[in-house]
């Protein structure tokens, strides 16, 4: 078990940043002649990567281009989901902005499964310094043959694993049943532990959990926490497996219907907050684990040799995603774990 530690004050320090943010994002009116942004998620608007990214984002829009364009941002899954009706609504026109997990984009083309693959990258830094190679910034239109395009990398944190006995070791997977997110590659290396995996919402991943329709689930600790996760599961294993991130998303059609000046500025904008939230991820992420010690969840260290077992046992899936993902883009990100900033 990972106990209360004098890491508590550098916590409750980062913690204090979060009375930074905007407790709930408006749904404000936009001025007659402003462009209507509207921007779809499924987390919370508080205490969450995502949910804060969004808030600040919609802030210095309707700030910065007031009389141009403003956002509405639409948290907790209350206009879409991160599924296939998410995707229509951005080319029919009903949305114009969302941030899917990157599990997501698998379908939209095997490369994104990069990010997926377990044990790619040593923490957040290194995606960051993924995401400013030319592979990664490349990555971003890999959508643009079904009409998508990337804006940016908004991180959430590393994936964490639970269920309803203690995952201390691949083979404590074998026999439960595991919600994905629906990436190929997360089923591939539950089956290779001898697991099922079930592809659900994020919405619906508490209730799932709690009526035994699944056994377990793999998160970030904002996301376990945010959302209550852990209440309803035996404990919480570090395992630092693979990585919870979004890509802020939006169509060609919205993006190429923007004036070019104003599509300039939504886009600096956007990188600006894209910076400043993506350094604030890891801290929040940590606050946020040591909100589920207080309310009293369980969480479990690894040994170094016990992670050792983790590796070794998924590292094969890299070969079955290779010629999908490219070797090159596997290469670049490997690259990124040891890039300085």
């Amino acid at each position: 078990m990972l106990a209360r530690s004098t890491s508590v004050r550098r916590i409750a320090a980062a913690a204090a940043l979060m009375t930074l943010a905007v407790a709930a994002p408006a749904i404000a009116q936009c001025d007659p002649g402003e462009r209507v942004i509207r921007f779809s998620h499924v987390t919370a608007a508080k205490g969450h990567p995502k949910g804060e990214a969004a808030t600040a984002l919609k802030a210095r829009i309707d700030e910065q281009l007031n009389g141009r364009a403003c956002m509405e941002v639409y948290p907790n899954s209350t206009l879409f989901n991160d599924d296939d009706a998410m995707f229509q609504a951005l080319l029919d026109g009903d949305l114009e902005m969302a941030a899917p997990s990157i599990a997501k984009m698998s379908s939209l083309s095997p490369r994104f499964q990069v990010f997926d693959l377990p044990f790619m990258f040593q923490d957040l830094e290194a995606v960051i310094n993924f995401s400013y190679t030319p592979e990664g910034e490349a990555l971003l239109l890999a959508g643009q043959p079904k009409g998508f395009v990337g804006l940016s990398y908004w991180l959430n944190g590393m994936r964490q694993i639970s269920a309803t006995r203690p995952i201390l070791q691949p083979s404590d997977v074998n026999g439960l049943t595991f919600r994905i997110q629906g990436s190929p590659v997360e089923l591939a290396y539950y089956a290779i532990m001898g697991g099922k995996s079930k592809k659900l919402s994020f919405a619906a991943v508490y209730d799932a959990l709690a009526s035994g329709e699944v056994d377990g689930q793999e998160n970030s600790w904002s996301n376990i926490y945010t959302k209550r996760f852990y209440r309803v599961q035996d404990s919480i294993t570090i395992t630092n497996h693979s990585l919870i991130a979004y890509i802020v998303v939006t169509s060609q059609a919205f993006l190429q219907s923007l004036d070019p000046a104003l599509r300039e500025d939504l886009q600096q904008i956007l990188a600006e907050v894209t910076h400043e939230r993506n350094r604030f991820a890891f801290q929040l992420d940590e606050v946020n684990q040591m909100k589920i010690l207080e309310d009293g969840g369980t969480i479990n260290r690894l040994k170094d040799a016990q992670r050792q077992v983790w590796v070794d046992t998924l590292k094969p899936v890299w070969a079955q995603f290779e010629e999908g993902i490219g070797a090159d883009l596997i290469a670049a990100a490997q690259k990124s774990n040891t890039a300085g900033f």
